[in-house]
């Protein structure tokens, strides 16, 4: 679909009609008609303010796919992270959880306190970020370390 023909969509979705959409969002009737007419293309803010105001991402909006995961996030998300791997991520997220829930840790965002949804994507984030960072440090240890560890196995069997 066409970003004109995803406007009216979401905009019909709501029960709103042309001029209702642009009392509500600052955008003139006239400049919606073209949108959604395919007259006329919208500014990236005019287009930002419309992904807000219907709360979808702006790529959706525009029908386009989003873009495919980079290797390294798939590797991400299909490492299998063996138990003290998990176990370790998941104290690290745990901690910087009750930092953000602590009276003193008051998490802040462009100087205002974040509310639950950016807690929980920021949390997200930081649980990646974790993950990724786990399976670098495995993939780059050095040798001389993973030679000595070999060699601990071996000398105990």
């Amino acid at each position: 679909m066409t970003f004109g023909e995803n406007l009216k969509a979401l905009r019909k979705e709501r029960s709103l009609t042309q001029e209702e959409f642009a009392k509500q969002s600052g955008i003139s009737r006239s400049a919606i008609g073209m949108y959604e007419s395919g007259k006329r293309e919208p500014s990236f803010e005019t287009l930002e303010s419309i992904a807000d105001f219907f709360n979808v991402d702006m790529n959706k909006l525009l029908g386009q796919e989003p873009p495919a995961a980079s290797p390294s996030a798939q590797a991400a998300e299909e490492a299998p992270y063996k138990a003290p791997d998990r176990r370790d991520i998941g104290k690290r997220l745990e901690a910087i959880v009750n930092d953000f829930d602590d009276d003193n840790g008051l998490a802040m965002l462009e100087g205002e306190e974040i509310d639950e949804h950016d807690k929980e994507l920021l949390l997200a984030s930081i649980k990646s970020s974790l993950e990724q960072a786990k399976l670098l440090a495995k993939k780059y240890t050095p040798r001389k370390y993973r030679k000595i560890k070999t060699q601990e196995e071996g000398d105990h069997k």
